[in-house]
């Protein structure tokens, strides 16, 4: 049994924009959980003793979120140049075999577990790119009868997977050692960065004669790269939790007013109640202490986290909320709430919207594009686009909105940034900045002599 793994969360999340600027790609909560304590607590789950997580800039808040796990112990790749470095940067850590991961995936606990358990090795847990993804954003994997055969670097056609994890004898670490620090398995014309991979060292332990297990994912694999993904991951953790709901769960302290309509299932924690002719319409999945009061509309699977409001008529449609966040009169949400984010009135917010955000009264999120295309996104220079998410808004951390404010389908909004009154945002919005819009007044002389007095 396998019993020390390694989590990568050391590169710099730029595609993400605006999500990684405050936190690394693996500190992005999906389903009120960052992915980091989504693997970590199916490592522990599997017989895993002990974990490293090899940060980036943001290895502080990692190291603050895991400060109570005697199990976890978060270091700093202070240079990142790849997942092979990051992971040789914790070799003083490993002492036999081992897991590494990738940091930014959502893995479910059953394939953690079989990577864990694989009978030989060097082994790697490969998920399908799927047809809602392409092939030329994934260093891909040939695989056939159980093995991986090649890995190549965003090809324009070969390798139907992708690697989410791998497991390693200790031996192989001297293997990690001679990367290359560049990725030559691509096709012709291709334009490979200067990292070292771990995949370009499972090519060479595979040109070198040894053979490498496939490890295949049961369940959905989500790597989260864009901003979309986030919606992506959000879907998956929903399907793995709620698969198995079928009857109502309340906690101590727990209740259901008798005039609230539940046509669906309902999981409460302590202290959380559904009050006054609120509608469920679906599942439910609700953390501690939170209300949900006075005719709540809410359909399709959502989970909302601890210390909430949900009330006066408003409306989710397959959201998740975090903690304490507020939701009030006649706002209406389909995404991703990140922790403290307030909706008081009189919106219709679709897409991510980052922590601490107060979004002002009638702030309206457009989705449908006149030309019913699809949304295409400036990514690092790349026109990205053509996935379900894209045409929602994504505005970063502690931004506001202010009354009237307007965000044009795929907009996203940089941290610390404001969408002043009445503004129509068709472009990104940098961090740092605030935008307004200038009004031109024109005074005339008026009076009851108009109307012939």
């Amino acid at each position: 049994m396998i019993k020390t793994a390694v989590i990568l969360d050391a590169g710099r999340g730029t595609k993400l924009w605006p999500y990684a600027q405050l936190r690394s790609k693996g500190m992005i909560p999906v389903g009120n959980k960052p992915v980091l304590r989504h693997q970590v607590d199916a490592l522990r789950t599997a017989g895993v003793e002990k974990i490293i997580i090899v940060g980036g800039a943001h290895a502080a808040l990692a190291r603050n979120h895991f400060r109570n796990d005697s199990h976890v112990t978060v270091i700093e790749d202070k240079q990142p140049r790849g997942s092979a470095f990051s992971l040789l940067a914790a070799t003083e850590h490993i002492t036999g075999d081992f897991i590494a991961l990738h940091g930014d995936c959502f893995i479910s606990p059953s394939d953690i577990q079989a990577l864990v358990q694989a009978k030989e090795l060097p082994a790697v847990l490969v998920s399908p790119i799927g047809e809602k993804r392409r092939k030329q954003d994934f260093i891909s994997c040939s695989v056939g009868d159980d093995r991986v055969h090649a890995c190549w670097g965003h090809p324009r056609s070969r390798g139907e997977h992708f690697a989410a994890g791998f497991a390693f004898a200790h031996e192989h670490l001297q293997l990690l050692s001679n990367n290359s620090g560049l990725f030559t398995s691509v096709e012709v014309g291709a334009m490979p960065a200067q990292e070292g991979y771990i995949e370009m060292s499972v090519n060479d332990y595979i040109k070198d004669g040894g053979e490498v297990l496939a490890v295949h994912a049961k369940d959905q694999v989500v790597d989260i790269d864009k901003p979309w993904h986030i919606l992506e991951a959000d879907h998956a953790v929903k399907k793995l939790w709620m698969a198995n709901l079928t009857e109502n769960q309340l906690a101590e302290g727990a209740s259901i007013h008798p005039t609230a309509y539940i046509d669906g299932v309902v999981v409460l924690d302590e202290g959380s109640s559904i009050g006054r002719n609120c509608t469920i319409e679906g599942k439910l999945i609700v953390g501690k202490n939170t209300k949900i009061d006075n005719g709540a509309i809410l359909r399709g699977e959502n989970i909302i986290g601890d210390n909430c409001t949900v009330r006066d008529g408003c409306l989710l449609e397959s959201s998740t909320l975090g903690h304490k966040c507020y939701v009030g009169h006649g706002a209406e949400m389909d995404g991703v709430l990140f922790n403290g984010v307030y909706l008081f009135h009189y919106m219709e917010i679709c897409g991510v919207v980052g922590e601490n955000t107060d979004i002002g009264a009638a702030t309206v999120c457009g989705t449908l594009r006149f030309d019913d295309g699809q949304t295409r996104h400036r990514i690092k220079g790349r026109l990205e686009g053509e996935h379900p998410g894209c045409d929602g808004s994504f505005i970063g951390d502690y931004c506001r909105t202010g009354v009237n404010a307007i965000l044009m389908p795929g907009v996203k909004m940089g941290v610390y940034s404001i969408c002043g009154a009445g503004v129509m945002l068709q472009e990104d919005l940098p961090d740092n900045t605030l935008v307004y819009a200038e009004q031109t007044l024109h005074k005339k002389p008026w009076g009851p002599e108009k109307y012939g007095w």
